[in-house]
C-alpha cells in the first residue's frame, strides 16, 4: 500500500464526507465516475460558532444529497445562508436552482447565467456571511468561470476542478485556456508561499494536507505534458486525437475524450507561443 505522505498534496486517508477543518464540513454527492472521482464534494462553511452557513458547490441535481447537505447543516445546529459555485459544470451547479428553492438563498458565480439573486462573484471579493472571511480568488484555465475561495482562517482553499484531490484536472477546451490555468497555479503557489495556505479542499477526491506539494505537482505535470505534446507533434502527429494515442497511451480509452480536450488546450498554447504551427 502507498504511504498518503508519498503522494503528490499528502491526500487524506479514510471517509471523504464530514469536517475537514474547523470551518469546513464535506457532504459528498453521489455520483462517482472516471471524470468525477468519488463524486462531487459540497462544502459547508461556517464560523464554529454561527448559525450561519455557506455552501459551496451543491453539486448535481440529486434531491436526496440536496436534501442531505441541509440535513447535516440543521444537525450542526446551522442555517444554509448563502450559496456560491466554483464554476458551472454541472457536476457542481447543476443542484443550485433547487438548493435554492430549498434554502431560499441567492446563488453567487462569476459567471451571470448561473446567478440567482443578483449579485456575483469577483476577484477579490470577500463573504463574511455569518462571521466568515472566505476572499475569491481568480483561478480560471479548468473552464473560463472558473473560481477558488481561500478560507484564512484555516489556512485552507477550496479549489474547486482547478485542483483535484487525487490525480489531475482537465483543462476544458474551448472554453479552458492553458495558460490562464498555468496562471492560476502560479497564484494559488503564491498563497501557499505568501499566505501559509497549507490544505487543499477540492471539489473531487480526498483533502490535501500540502497545498504547495499539490501545486508544485500539478505546475510539473503540465509542463512534463507540453513537453510531451510537442514531441508528439514533432514525430509527425497531425491531428488531435494522434497525439493523444501517442501521449496518453497508457490512459484508459473511456478518459481519451477528456485528454484530447486537454490536448487541445496545449496545441493551442504551443501555437501561441511560436513552438508548433497549425494542426487539427
Amino acid at each position: 500500500m502507498t504511504d498518503a505522505a508519498t503522494l503528490p498534496g499528502q491526500p487524506r486517508g479514510g471517509v471523504l464526507s464530514g469536517p475537514a477543518t474547523a470551518r469546513a464540513v464535506n457532504v459528498l454527492a453521489p455520483n462517482p465516475s472516471a471524470m468525477t472521482l468519488d463524486g462531487t464534494n459540497t462544502w459547508i462553511v461556517s464560523e464554529p460558532d454561527s448559525d450561519l452557513a455557506v455552501v459551496v458547490d451543491p453539486g448535481p441535481l440529486d434531491d436526496g444529497h440536496l436534501r442531505a447537505v441541509v440535513d447535516t447543516a440543521e444537525r450542526a445546529g446551522k442555517r444554509i445562508a448563502l450559496t456560491l459555485l466554483t464554476h458551472g459544470h454541472p457536476d457542481h451547479a447543476e443542484g443550485a436552482v433547487r438548493f435554492a428553492e430549498l434554502t431560499r438563498t441567492n446563488v453567487r458565480a462569476l459567471d451571470p447565467a448561473l446567478r440567482l439573486g443578483g449579485e456575483g462573484l469577483a476577484p477579490g471579493d470577500v463573504i463574511t456571511t455569518g462571521g466568515l472571511e472566505m476572499r475569491v480568488v481568480p483561478t480560471p484555465g479548468h473552464t473560463g468561470d472558473s473560481l477558488s475561495f481561500h478560507l484564512p482562517a484555516d489556512r485552507a482553499v477550496l479549489t474547486g476542478d482547478t485542483v483535484l484531490g487525487r490525480g489531475t484536472t482537465v483543462v476544458a477546451h474551448p472554453d479552458g485556456r492553458l495558460g490562464d490555468y498555468l496562471d492560476s497555479l502560479r497564484r494559488l503557489r503564491s498563497l501557499t508561499v505568501d499566505d501559509g495556505i497549507r490544505t487543499v479542499l477540492p471539489g473531487h477526491g480526498p483533502v490535501l494536507d500540502d497545498a504547495q506539494g499539490a501545486v508544485e505537482f500539478y505546475l510539473a505535470h503540465r509542463a512534463s505534458r507540453l513537453a510531451q505534446v510537442e514531441t508528439a507533434v514533432e514525430n509527425g502527429c497531425t491531428s488531435a486525437s494522434e497525439v493523444v494515442a501517442q501521449v496518453y497511451a497508457a490512459v484508459d480509452r473511456s478518459l481519451w475524450p477528456a485528454a484530447e480536450l486537454s490536448v487541445r488546450a496545449q496545441l493551442e498554447y504551443l501555437r501561441e507561443h511560436g513552438l508548433i504551427g497549425p494542426i487539427d
